[in-house]
């Protein structure tokens, strides 16, 4: 039998794993409930961690994307804030039970899907994962090529324009070179995350404002860009844009609000957890956006023949650095250019080992907890970025955002909602953590598929569907009905609906088993 100490809020006390939970097929050291040894997180890691992933290309051009729609600066800020605030909610809800009992998402997910059926949520978070990976390692790279080609400008002609899946060369070359920087971090495990996190979120955050107190001072104030109106006459013209564009936003981070346990159950403490994300989900979104909204406004003033788009940083810095702008000498162009290039790859890497390898690789492991490590999980998750293919999910903004952003809130909504409903309305916040790990099957506790859940997934997904068929154009001669228009809320109908159809469902369920014991039926 063996003995796991793990803290419960500022105290702590003893879950007893007996042998059978030791040897199960469900047990492994990656997935077992974090000791109080390893319990090191303090309220400045989890900002740091928030921090240092806000800060990735994909944030900051997520408010660029709001005002080219037509806001103004402000409404753009409001619609940013309103959904990390709307997210944080379930972030700080499924948080609790990772603190509570030092188990990651996998081990939460089986006390409402059962022990082999939380496998179903734990996929459907990892592909999200991939995907998302697959991105950033794609941004990433694609910024190290640009830099590669100040320096050597024949880098771009390798191959001939031979290309591979629609990649050039050049791309795959970088795109891979990005991906094995995370292969290393993956390697060295989860102190490393907390270690690179601590000091990567200061530097770009420095980086960011050294750059926008350059630009105010050329452009000698905000620019032009924040005395621009708003395009929407009338408030119907507005919120038809802003509730698609809030979905959006708080499935940005509906991923982390799944699997924010694999962090929490390092945490010395629930108030750690909760200030520490508090302070730094949505004042540091905020912020990052409202930096990017300057930044972009006086580079519009100061960059003069700019062709491409200066709400990518990855563009913007390029520009900076070009000869033909003639802001800066050689030796100072090239200095700066590296600078940039390493801001944008730890920015890039930051965000991708916390929100996108840490989850899958757990979720992979929970597949096979005796063959499936962390590490191996982490390289399945970068083999699988590659697959995926991230370059087709970038290559148009409406793709991006409502066939990627809506379309896997709608999976992960009804997640988040089937969780909440099981730990805080059924279980009543605790959970009996020997069964999570156990074989053998309690009737009344934990089963291998809990197929009410299953089918709450499924309700909650299906009004989705024919919204998100729409948005891949495989029935665009349709013209719009009801489901089209309820797909903007995606996220908001997974959650409620999923949620209260497996609390009413297991309600019912309960209460016919005990009325069928106390009948002896």
């Amino acid at each position: 039998m063996e003995m796991v100490t793990i803290p419960k809020q500022s105290k702590s006390f003893t879950t007893i794993l007996p042998s059978e939970s030791i040897t199960s097929r469900l047990y492994s050291e990656d997935l077992a409930p974090t000791p109080t040894a390893k319990r090191t997180w303090t309220t400045w890691n989890y900002a740091a961690l928030w921090i240092s992933m806000c800060h990735c290309l994909p944030t900051y051009a997520l408010c660029g994307s709001l005002i080219t729609s037509g806001m103004n600066w402000l409404q753009a800020l409001v619609t940013v804030g309103l959904g990390n605030v709307i997210i944080l909610i379930p972030i700080l809800l499924i948080a609790q039970p990772g603190t509570k009992y030092g188990i990651p998402f996998p081990v939460l997910a089986r006390s409402a899907f059962g022990t082999w059926g939380s496998n179903i949520p734990a996929m459907l978070r990892a592909l999200v994962a991939c995907g998302w990976l697959g991105i950033n390692v794609f941004l990433g790279g694609e910024a190290l090529k640009i830099f590669i080609i100040v320096v050597w400008p024949n880098y771009a002609n390798l191959g001939n324009n031979w290309t591979l899946l629609g990649l050039s060369i050049p791309s795959w070359i970088t795109f891979l070179l990005c991906l094995f920087m995370h292969v290393i971090i993956i390697y060295y495990g989860m102190e490393a995350v907390k270690k690179f996190e601590n000091w990567a979120a200061p530097i770009v955050l420095i980086m960011a404002g050294v750059l926008l107190v350059w630009l105010v001072v050329k452009a000698k104030g905000l620019g032009s860009m924040l005395h621009r109106p708003s395009k929407f006459q009338t408030f119907h013209e507005f919120w038809i844009v802003f509730i698609p564009s809030l979905t959006s936003t708080v499935g940005f981070w509906s991923t982390l609000a799944l699997n924010i346990p694999d962090f929490t159950r390092f945490g010395r403490s629930q108030r750690a957890q909760i200030i520490g994300q508090s302070l730094g989900l949505p004042l540091t979104m905020l912020v990052f956006s409202a930096m990017a909204i300057i930044i972009t406004s006086t580079a519009q003033d100061v960059i003069s023949n700019a062709t491409g788009n200066l709400w990518d940083p990855v563009y913007l810095l390029s520009v900076i650095t070009s000869p033909s702008q003639g802001f800066f000498s050689t030796p100072v162009r090239f200095i700066i250019a590296i600078v940039s290039l390493i801001g944008i790859l730890i920015a890039t890497v930051s965000v991708n080992i916390a929100a996108n390898v840490v989850s899958p690789a757990n979720d992979f492991a929970n597949m096979l907890p005796r063959y499936i490590s962390f590490k191996t999980g982490g390289l399945i998750t970068c083999v699988l970025a590659v697959v995926i293919m991230p370059w087709k999910l970038l290559s148009s903004s409406e793709e991006y955002v409502f066939t990627w952003l809506i379309g896997y809130s709608a999976l992960l909504g009804p997640l988040a909602g089937i969780l909440i409903g099981d730990y805080y309305f059924l279980r009543k916040c605790h959970l009996d953590i020997a069964d999570l790990y156990c074989d053998t099957y309690p009737i009344f506790t934990y089963r291998a598929i809990n197929w009410i859940a299953i089918f709450a997934l499924v309700i909650g997904i299906a009004p989705n569907i024919p919204g998100f068929i729409r948005s891949l154009d495989l029935d665009r001669h349709r013209e719009k009905n009801f489901f089209d228009e309820i797909y903007m809320y995606a996220w908001f109908i997974g959650v409620v609906l999923a949620g209260f159809i497996y609390v009413l469902a297991m309600f019912l369920y309960r209460r016919g088993n005990m009325y069928k014991i106390r009948y002896r039926f």
